[in-house]
């Protein structure tokens, strides 16, 4: 049986914290040993500040591209311009938003900077943004060793964030890093319960799971940005974001 539990007290993140202790801590607090075949779930916001991805807008000078991109978004043009710098390329712009192809491959809207739940020290709250982790498979993959030294087990961790989709309204929870378990799970060849050959299945486990964890986390204040999963219906394996991400040259919606 899948079972996915919030972890309690989690405390606000700060540069440099050890993310593995804390979510050590929190484990004891909720009473779960950590057993072979679990899934610490992270939100992407507590890995980026505590590898300190905070930026402070007073200290970013827009280029002449960013001004430009500023007057097609209405955003403001040192945000504009840490969108260029995280972002492969920018697929479309309205008031509001710049959907892009982030540097790390996926296609998201503003490049994945986010300003909600986010302070820095001595400035005002709003001058503060907080960027995706450099390299989300590296942080899981870290974390994820430090848990398994920790308690002996084979583990799995997936870092999540909150994506819109081309074709559906709504954000969902999605992977973008994981470590020890699949990204993807190809059932083609598989049978189905009349006996049919799946051709073309292939399952997208990890933003299946994303999506779940996301529901216990919730996107305002809730504080529960870590969900313990136990009984994930798939055997673990090393995984990564790539699996994921489908080739330009298939993606219809560019």
């Amino acid at each position: 049986m899948l079972a996915l539990t919030p972890l309690p007290n989690i405390p606000l993140i700060r540069p440099d914290d050890n993310l593995a202790d804390v979510l050590l801590n929190s484990l004891r607090e909720a009473k779960i040993s950590l057993q072979d075949g679990d899934i610490l779930v992270l939100a992407q916001k507590i890995v980026s500040k505590a590898e300190n991805r905070l930026v402070n807008l007073a200290t970013i000078t827009p280029s002449p591209t960013a001004l430009e991109l500023s007057a097609k978004t209405g955003k403001d043009p040192r945000l504009a311009e840490l969108l260029l710098r995280e972002s492969r390329e920018i697929l479309r712009t309205r008031i509001g938003t710049a959907i892009v192809e982030h540097r790390l491959g996926f296609i998201c809207a503003n490049a994945g900077i986010d300003h909600s739940n986010v302070a820095g020290e001595g400035d005002a709250s709003q001058e503060w943004v907080l960027l995706l982790p450099e390299n989300p498979d590296k942080s899981a993959a870290e974390i994820r060793a430090a848990l398994e030294t920790a308690s002996g087990k084979r583990l799995g961790v997936l870092i999540i964030d909150s994506h819109g989709r081309a074709w559906r309204l709504g954000t969902v929870g999605i992977a973008i890093g994981l470590s020890g378990l699949p990204g993807l799970m190809d059932e083609r060849g598989w049978q189905d319960l009349f006996g049919y050959t799946l051709q073309i299945t292939v399952v997208g486990v990890a933003d299946e799971l994303a999506a779940a964890a996301s529901l216990m986390m919730g996107q305002a204040a809730e504080g529960t940005p870590a969900v313990h999963v136990r009984g994930f219906p798939y055997p673990l394996r090393e995984g990564n974001l790539s699996e994921l991400l489908r080739p330009k040259d298939q993606d219809m919606f560019r």
